[in-house]
C-alpha cells in the first residue's frame, strides 16, 4: 500500500514510519512546506499519515478533502495530550481517523494502522464501484436521450419515474410535467380508464398483453391529439421494486403510408365491384331474358330442346346472383348511405343464410362515424371475424355488438366455436393479420380472448377525435 508520511524530522514521524515498514507500506516522506493538494492524488497514495498537529496540517486536509480525486484517500493524524483539543477541529477539517497516546504501543499501534488500512481498501473499493456507476450512468443517459424512440419507465403503480427527450418531443410534455403521475395521462380512452386495473392484474397473475411481447397502440399528446405508436415493454426487479420500461416508436408515417396503400386498394376493389353489379351482372341480367323467351317459344313449340334451354335459363341466373353477391360483398354500398349500423344488421342477415348459423346483432349507444374509410375497415373486421369463427372454430352462434360513446367504438363478435389457442399472437393466421392491420390503420386496438359463449371473442375498440 502507498502511504504519505507528512511531517518533519521527529521521533513520532520514526514510529510511524518503522511501523508502516513492518505492514510492507511503500512509504514517501515530504516536509509540510513542500506538499501540495494535488500531490496526494497524484502519487496514488492510499493513506496520508501525519505525524503532527499545526495550522497549516488543518489547511492542507481541508484542500485534500476538498479535490475530488481524493475521495478513496484515507488521512490519518497522531494526537497527544498537548494536542487532544484540537480532535473537533480535525473532525470538522475531514481527518478520517485519529491515533491517540498509542504511538508508544507498538501492538496497539500496529492494529491502529490495520485499521486505517481496511478504511483504505474500503473508500477505494466504495471509490472504483462509484466510478462505475457514474460511467454506467453516463452511457446510459447518452443512449436514452440520443435515441429517436421515446423510453418511459413506470412503477408497480404507474406512476412514471424517467421520461427521455425523445418521449418529450413525441408527447410534447416536459418530463418535469410528467414525473411522478401516473402515465394514463399518455393515453385516450377507453385505455385510460383500463390500465391501471390491467396493470392490477398484471401483477396478481402474471397474465401479460404486452409486456415482452410488443404491440401497436394509440399514445395521446399533451394537446389531446392521438397518434399510432409501436410499444415494447419490458419489466424489471430493482431492490424488490418492479419497473416497467416502455420503448415507444411513432408510427404515425407508417400508417399514413399503408392507409394509401390500402385505400387504393380498396377503390379498385370498389371498381371491380361496380364493374361486375353495372357490367357482368347487367350483360347476364339481359342474357337471361332472351334465354327466357327462347325458353318460352320453345316450349310453346314444344321444340325437343325446350328442357335444355330452360336449364341455361336457370344457370343464367343462378350465375347472375352469384355475380351480385360477388359485387356486394366487393362493394358493401349500404356503408355510404345507411351507416355501419345498418350494414352490420345486413352483414348478420347474409352470414346466416350464408353459413346456415345463428347469428344476432346488437347496437347500444350512438354510433355515427363520417369517415367512410372507418366505417369499411370495422364492417370488413367484423366481416373476417364471422368468417374464422365459422371456417376455422367450426361455430354455430355467433353475436356481434355494437356501442359507442362519446370517447370511443367498440365492435365485439363472440362464438360458441373451438376458440383461438393461447399462442394465437405468434402463429395467427392470415384472417388474424389482415384485422389487425385494418385496426391499426383506423388507430383502434384489436384484442382477441376468450367468450363468455364458450368459443373466441375479437374485440376492436376504436377512440374517437374531439367524439367525432
Amino acid at each position: 500500500m502507498n502511504t504519505l508520511i507528512v511531517g518533519n524530522e521527529s521521533e513520532s514521524l520514526n514510529l510511524i514510519k518503522e511501523a508502516l515498514k513492518l505492514r510492507r507500506h511503500t512509504i514517501i516522506v515530504k516536509a509540510p512546506g513542500d506538499i501540495k493538494p494535488g500531490l496526494a492524488s497524484q502519487g496514488n497514495y492510499s493513506l496520508v499519515v501525519f505525524p503532527e498537529i499545526t495550522e497549516d496540517s488543518l489547511l492542507l486536509f481541508r484542500q485534500i478533502k476538498a479535490m475530488d480525486t481524493t475521495d478513496s484517500i484515507v488521512i490519518v493524524t497522531v494526537l497527544d495530550q498537548y494536542t487532544i483539543s484540537q480532535f473537533h477541529d480535525l473532525l470538522d477539517a475531514g481527518v478520517d481517523q485519529c491515533i491517540v497516546e498509542s504511538i508508544y504501543d507498538e501492538k496497539r499501534l500496529d492494529i491502529r494502522l490495520a485499521f486505517a488500512e481496511k478504511l483504505a481498501q474500503d473508500k477505494r473499493d466504495r471509490s472504483v464501484i462509484e466510478q462505475k456507476l457514474r460511467e454506467s450512468e453516463a452511457r446510459y443517459r447518452s443512449i436514452v436521450e440520443t435515441t429517436v424512440d421515446a423510453i418511459i419507465t413506470i412503477n408497480h403503480r404507474g406512476l412514471i419515474r424517467t421520461f427521455n427527450k425523445a418521449a418529450e418531443d413525441l408527447f410534447q410534455y416536459d418530463a418535469t410535467e410528467v414525473i411522478g403521475k401516473n402515465v394514463h395521462i399518455l393515453m385516450p380512452e377507453p385505455y385510460k380508464s383500463e390500465h391501471d386495473d390491467y396493470l392490477e392484474n398484471y401483477l396478481k397473475t402474471g397474465i401479460r398483453k404486452i409486456i415482452g411481447i410488443g404491440r401497436e397502440v394509440t399514445g395521446k399528446r399533451k394537446g389531446g391529439s392521438t397518434f399510432p405508436m409501436y410499444l415494447a415493454v419490458s419489466k424489471v426487479e430493482i431492490r424488490n421494486q418492479t419497473i416497467f420500461t416502455g420503448i415507444i416508436r411513432d408510427i404515425t408515417k407508417q400508417r399514413r403510408l399503408e392507409q394509401e396503400i390500402l385505400r387504393t386498394s380498396e377503390h379498385e376493389r370498389r371498381r371491380i365491384g361496380q364493374d361486375l353489379h353495372d357490367g357482368l351482372g347487367q350483360m347476364l341480367t339481359g342474357i337471361g331474358l332472351i334465354s327466357k323467351n327462347i325458353t318460352t317459344n320453345l316450349k310453346k313449340e314444344d321444340h325437343a330442346l325446350a328442357d335444355q334451354s330452360e336449364e341455361i335459363t336457370s344457370l343464367i341466373r343462378e350465375a347472375d346472383q352469384f355475380a351480385r353477391e360477388l359485387a356486394r360483398g366487393l362493394v358493401p354500398v349500404e356503408l355510404d348511405s345507411e351507416g355501419l349500423t345498418a350494414a352490420l344488421g345486413r352483414l348478420t342477415s347474409h352470414a346466416e343464410k350464408l353459413f346456415r348459423i345463428s347469428c344476432s346483432f346488437q347496437s347500444t349507444g350512438k354510433v355515427h362515424l363520417d369517415d367512410a374509410t372507418h366505417v369499411t375497415h370495422l364492417y370488413r373486421i367484423a366481416q373476417e371475424a364471422i368468417s374464422n369463427a365459422v371456417k376455422h372454430g367450426s361455430a354455430s352462434e355467433v353475436a356481434i355488438q355494437l356501442a359507442g360513446s362519446k370517447g370511443h367504438v367498440r365492435l365485439r363478435v363472440d362464438d360458441n366455436g373451438s376458440g383461438f389457442p393461447d399462442d394465437w399472437d405468434q402463429k395467427g393466421g392470415l384472417g388474424v393479420r389482415i384485422m389487425q392491420f385494418r385496426a391499426s390503420l383506423i388507430g383502434a386496438n384489436l384484442e382477441i380472448s376468450d367468450s363468455n359463449l364458450g368459443g373466441a371473442r375479437v374485440t376492436c375498440t376504436m377512440p374517437l377525435i374531439n367524439g367525432e
